[in-house]
């Protein structure tokens, strides 16, 4: 114990190491890979996000024309942008705010076609 004392006291006397969330928050960092945003006006509703995604949390329903993504699943990788063939997936430059309950976040795609 008597070899650790001046660690002890070092850091029982010195600033906090650590800050306290959400009230002190900072800016991201350079690159950072934040919240996935979809735009429904370019997406074709292909499903290679949803077949590339690691941790599966994209779902593509054809038939009902809607883009699902779980962000408490979601690892936040980028595979899913980086194989998007039209680009209407990208990353915020931002992190998701803490969130009381789960969700999902749903996106209505209306395709060119249904449109003529």
């Amino acid at each position: 114990m008597f070899p650790m004392m001046p660690a002890i006291l070092r850091n029982f006397f010195s600033k906090r190491a650590t800050r306290r969330y959400p009230p002190m928050t900072r800016e991201p960092f350079a690159e950072v890979r934040g919240e996935l945003k979809n735009e429904g006006s370019v997406c074709t509703l292909c499903g290679v996000c949803a077949v590339k995604c690691p941790s599966q949390c994209i779902v593509v329903d054809k038939k009902n024309a809607t883009w699902q993504w779980d962000p408490f699943a979601c690892v936040y990788c980028g595979v899913c942008v980086d194989s998007c063939k039209t680009g209407s997936l990208r990353q915020e430059p931002l992190y998701r705010k803490a969130a009381t309950g789960r969700e999902i976040v749903s996106v209505k795609i209306v395709l060119k076609e249904q449109t003529k």
